[in-house]
Order: structure tokens, then sequence, then C-alpha cells
């Protein structure tokens, strides 16, 4: 690798000192480095298409925002974790000089990540087509109350929810919003998706896993007092509202994320080191 893009969260590296160290390391190595912040504009980025990898410092919502703005380069992604528990996150910050030697050296390992594609369809017509690598998110908009989704899978009805939303997660998503609404977790290079119900009104409501290759269809029907109001987000994201007639159709996209890998540790290796800390922080 020669190219190197690095993508900086600067709430969590506010003075650049790790993006200027990392960029410093990797230049004295003979490689090229282009850095642009997540609070720049389109227009302010200066991309190098030519980047072998990108190298995001920030937390998992850093990641999932710049999967998204630069999905189109299929750049493989490398963590630098300044947050917290950095479920995405390959590298610690006291890891840095290691890692990149490592990268240098050829012994990073490609993880495929699955995406989901998600259409709106309304009486008005067909929205545009969006993508998602943690989550698609239906969401309760307005007056605190109980909305009902109905869930269609291939065409057939599934079942009716009484909740506050609805997630449809990825294996990678399935350590976030959907582990916190009682959701599993699903290691992360499989092709599944997830249906969790947030908050659910009844004691029977659990989550129902998919084959990626399924098509989910969720549907706003009438409410307990007539027409419903609901938004969706992507990747926590650009939210779009959603009322009663309304659908949303999700499925597994062709679109992968790649990541990078270095570790030798194991999925479940990591996810037990993740509750550990998390377990600490809570104490």
């Amino acid at each position: 690798m020669k190219h190197f893009l690095i993508y900086t969260n600067l709430h969590k590296d506010r003075d650049l000192a790790v993006t200027e160290h990392i960029r410093e390391f990797l230049e004295q190595k003979g490689c090229t480095v282009s850095v642009i912040t997540e609070s720049q504009t389109s227009e302010e980025k200066v991309i190098s298409k030519q980047a072998d990898c990108m190298l995001v410092l920030g937390g998992d919502g850093t990641i999932l925002r710049a999967a998204r703005q630069m999905g189109e380069l299929n750049i493989p992604i490398l963590g630098v974790n300044m947050g917290t528990l950095g479920y995405l996150t390959e590298v610690e910050p006291d890891n840095i000089d290691s890692a990149l030697t490592q990268l240098l050296a050829g012994e990073a390992q490609p993880e495929e990540r699955m995406t989901l594609c998600a259409q709106i369809k309304s009486p008005q017509g067909q929205g545009k087509e969006q993508w998602a690598l943690n989550d698609v998110v239906i969401t309760r908009s307005g007056p605190l109350q109980i909305n009902d989704f109905n869930i269609y899978v291939n065409g057939q009805f599934l079942k009716k929810y009484s909740a506050d939303g609805i997630i449809i997660s990825t294996p990678t998503g399935s350590t976030g919003y959907n582990l916190s609404a009682g959701g599993p977790i699903a290691k992360p290079g499989t092709r599944l998706m997830l249906i969790t119900p947030i908050c659910p009104h009844t004691f029977n409501q659990r989550s129902i896993i998919l084959s990626s290759e399924d098509r989910i269809v969720v549907e706003i029907p009438e409410g307990r007092n007539g027409q419903q109001e609901v938004e969706v987000s992507f990747d926590g994201g650009s939210r779009t509202g959603l009322r009663t007639g309304d659908s949303i159709a999700i499925t597994g996209c062709e679109r992968n994320v790649v990541f990078l890998k270095l570790s030798k540790a194991s999925f479940l290796e990591v996810l037990r080191r993740k509750m550990s800390e998390n377990s600490r922080r809570e104490q």
C-alpha cells in the first residue's frame, strides 16, 4: 500500500495530533497521504481516487458516515478508535504505529460487509434507492405513541408489530441500535438481515433473522387513531417522513463495504473484550 486517505472527526481529534502523527509516519515510509475532515463540505473534500486505504479516525458513527460519503470509491476502511466501544474500529490509539507497520507490510486481511438497499413507495410513486451499512430504522414521528407496522417477506404477510419502531439491520449493524433494542448479535461477515422491534407493545414479539436474498416490505397501515406518521433513517443519517399508505422495501445489496482486519483475534474474542469494557464503564 502506497496511497492513503485519512478521514478525521475533529470532535475526536480536535488538534489533529493523531492525524498528523499518522501522516508523518506514512510519508516517512514514502507513502502519499490526503487528509479530509468530516466537517468539510463535498466541494472542499479533495479525494484521491487512487487511495489504497481509508484510515478513519473517530467512533463507529464516524465510520458509518465515511463509508456513506466515500462509498462510490470502494476504498477499504481501517478504523482508529477515538470513541468509546468502537465495534467497527480495528486500531486503538496506543497501537497506531504497530498497526501502520503491519498495514505497510501487507498483513491486513480484507473483510467484506454486506449492505442494505431500500426504496420508499408511496401513492405518488417510488423514491430514490438508498443504501445502509448498519441499519434502516423506522421510528415514530411526533406524539409519544405506539405505531403499527405490517411486515411482508417475499410478498407474503409475516406479522404486524405494535412498537415504537422497527430496525432492519445487517450483521455489521447488529451491535448497534439492534443490540440496544434487545436484538441478537451476528458475525460481521455473514449475509443476513435482522428485524427487531423497538419497545414492542406485547411480550411475545421477538427479532426475526432472514436471508440477505429475501425482500422485506414494511407497510405503514392506519393506526388506532387513524393516520400514522413515522420517519425512516439510513445508518442514523438523513431522515424521510412516511405516513399511512407508504411502504419501504429492503433487501441485501450487491454493494459491499470492505474493512481491513489486522488482529488475529476472532470475532468472539473481540466481542468478549468489548462487552467487558462496556461492563467496566457501567460500574
